[in-house]
């Protein structure tokens, strides 16, 4: 596939159009015979540029899915010129073109991303790699961090980062004015966090975000990380041959991105030296794991330092979103339902008890059903990523039609995990539909870290954090809504995140 197409094409996946919400996404696949792409329904393209420039689409992607559903059923395809996108909005057809996967799912990349790795001579990582370099970068990063006791290896570096993030939201209580508890912008602070929590297992370097004077090259890479995503966002909503003409998304993207590869490069060359002190020393195997990071296996295992670099860089990235955006939300609708927020406390403080040791809180947590389901209620409110993609290397049967190889297929998580035939109440927050108080939904409605050998590889180690930060806030706060706040809604940066500041108040237990 060139590259135009996969710049077209990722524009393409994210636009829907049209007005009407709230119908069923429920399809079941028919047994008649297959039609092929030019049956499917969708959107003019005058109704698709409207949509996308003239009316804000960029930042509510997620409620075009629901609208573009809601309009042409279950599937629906646009068109760019002579580039075609399908869009999925059912979960029985998602799981039908998900199993029908190859060894190495292709999907629609952050092609400007590659763009950048490939004019700056920089090494792609597991979210810029694809085909073979992606599978092997997959097959020796899967070991350290998708099997369960590998996240829980990393609790006890996770419990100091947590325990600095209870001081943080003590301090900065009342800065402001309103309530002497209320913390400003909780979605920031908790960005801190996360960025914090995943260098410390990816680097074994704590950065001091969550410090009352935050170190000024750390200030510079979180600016970077926030600021690379709406630059990515304007470089998709562009043909490539604009950025000639229109450079400051593309220069934009590309400071972001040499910054925070400077900023990595300088913590792997100090762990490239620790590790080198410590194989002259000659350790014991249990002495060398004590305290190990991620860097530290990879140098282990022989990995090439511009690998090592990539994939570091792209991780920090990838593990801040997750964990901050999802910690917001899930405080923002706690304080607004008290009732759940009391019996989470329960759960957590009769679990735990006193004292328990970080490795016990990584054993006992994941095993909490509330915990568990109120994890599992925010990401399908507010999934980090609204949607998917994938680009089959076959031609696939899925529902009524053929979808020919080569042809982007977008996945809409967002529409099928807020769709009222596998949610009742879609828009509400109601963890007990997780405690087996309503009807299973279907398992491939709420897919908020992917599925197959193209899921998330941070899973563990994102569930595990957000764990242990929910507990360690629970015990020590109750956290109240802002007086008079109004409701924040979702919107799209390319991941999905809060419209407005979260506002919370955090009050001594």
């Amino acid at each position: 596939m060139t590259q135009s197409l996969k710049l077209t094409s990722r524009l393409l996946h994210r636009v829907l159009g049209a007005p009407e919400l709230g119908a069923s996404l429920n399809s079941k696949v028919s047994d008649s015979a297959p039609r092929n792409l030019a049956d499917i329904p969708g959107p003019s393209m005058p109704r698709f540029l409207t949509e996308l420039f003239c009316k804000g689409g960029l930042s509510r992607l997620h409620e075009l899915q629901v609208q573009g559903a809601a309009r042409f059923g279950p599937v629906w395809s646009a068109r760019f010129g002579t580039l075609r996108t399908v869009y999925v909005a059912a979960p029985e057809l998602i799981e039908q073109l998900l199993r029908q996967e190859g060894p190495r799912p292709e999907r629609c990349s952050f092609s400007s991303w590659a763009e950048h790795r490939r004019r700056h001579q920089r090494a792609c990582g597991l979210l810029t790699a694809e085909g073979e370099e992606w599978q092997r970068l997959r097959s020796l990063l899967a070991p350290l961090l998708l099997r369960p006791q590998a996240a829980a290896g990393y609790a006890g570096t996770l419990d100091t980062v947590v325990c600095d993030l209870v001081r943080l939201l003590k301090r900065q209580r009342g800065r402001s004015t309103g309530p002497p508890a209320l913390v400003r912008n909780v979605a920031g602070e908790f960005y801190k966090f996360g960025l914090e929590g995943i260098a410390a297992v990816l680097l074994g370097s704590r950065l001091g975000c969550l410090e009352a004077e935050v170190p000024p090259d750390t200030e510079s890479f979180i600016r970077a990380v926030g600021s690379v995503f709406v630059s990515t966002l304007l470089t998709m909503a562009m043909p490539s041959w604009l950025h000639h003409f229109v450079p400051g998304p593309w220069n934009r993207l590309c400071r972001d991105w040499d910054q925070m590869f400077a900023f990595a490069q300088q913590h792997v060359e100090r762990r490239e030296a620790e590790t080198a002190r410590r194989n002259q020393r000659k350790l014991e195997e249990e002495d060398m794991l004590a305290g190990a990071h991620l860097t530290y296996f990879l140098f282990r295992e022989k990995w090439p330092v511009q690998s090592i670099l990539g994939n570091v860089t792209e991780l920090l990235l990838a593990g801040v979103d997750t964990v901050s955006n999802t910690l917001s939300w899930a405080l923002y609708e706690l304080s607004r339902h008290p009732e759940v927020q009391t019996a989470l406390h329960s759960e957590i403080t009769s679990a735990l008890g006193q004292g328990s040791c970080a490795y016990s809180q990584a054993t006992a947590l994941p095993q909490l059903p509330l915990l568990k389901a109120v994890v599992k209620e925010v990401l399908r409110l507010y999934p980090v990523v609204p949607g998917n993609s994938r680009v089959p290397d076959k031609d696939i049967h899925m529902g009524d039609y053929v979808i020919p190889k080569n042809t982007l297929v977008t996945l809409c998580h967002y529409a099928t995990s807020r769709d009222p035939a596998q949610f009742p109440e879609p828009n509400s927050f109601r963890p007990a539909r997780w405690l087996g108080q309503s009807p299973a939904p279907h398992p491939f409605a709420s897919l908020p870290f992917g599925f197959g050998k193209r899921s998330c590889i941070g899973r563990r180690l994102a569930e595990l954090e957000l764990q242990m930060a929910l507990a360690q806030i629970l015990t020590h706060f109750e956290v109240l809504p802002e007086p008079g706040a109004p409701l924040v809604r979702p919107m799209t940066r390319t991941v999905l995140v809060p419209e407005k500041s979260i506002n919370l108040q955090f009050v001594d237990r």
